[in-house]
């Protein structure tokens, strides 16, 4: 199994989740595990997503990704666990 972690941080409103879920669901990317909170009006969500059988290029979902975060004043940023694992081990 292929994985994936997306994060997701910016100004709370209404319809984050749905978006990014509706990208990832068009492009059969499975949602493994999800947190998300909201403190003082932030919005932060982090999933693990399986991209074993996406139907797009890791770039082409990056960029779909970008243009929500762009239209919702949000960062979303995906990135595959091998370079996630690389990146926070001490």
């Amino acid at each position: 199994m292929e994985k994936a972690v997306i994060t997701v941080l910016g100004q709370d409103c209404v319809g984050i989740t749905a978006k990014v879920c509706t990208v990832l669901a068009e492009n059969n990317i499975n949602i493994l595990d999800i947190s998300q909170t909201i403190v003082g009006g932030y919005f932060n969500m982090v999933m693990v997503v399986d991209i074993t059988s996406m139907k797009l290029g890791y770039d082409e979902i990056s960029e779909k990704l970008n243009i929500i975060g762009d239209e919702m004043g949000l960062k979303i940023k995906i990135q595959h666990t091998k370079i996630f694992d690389a990146m926070h081990r001490i």
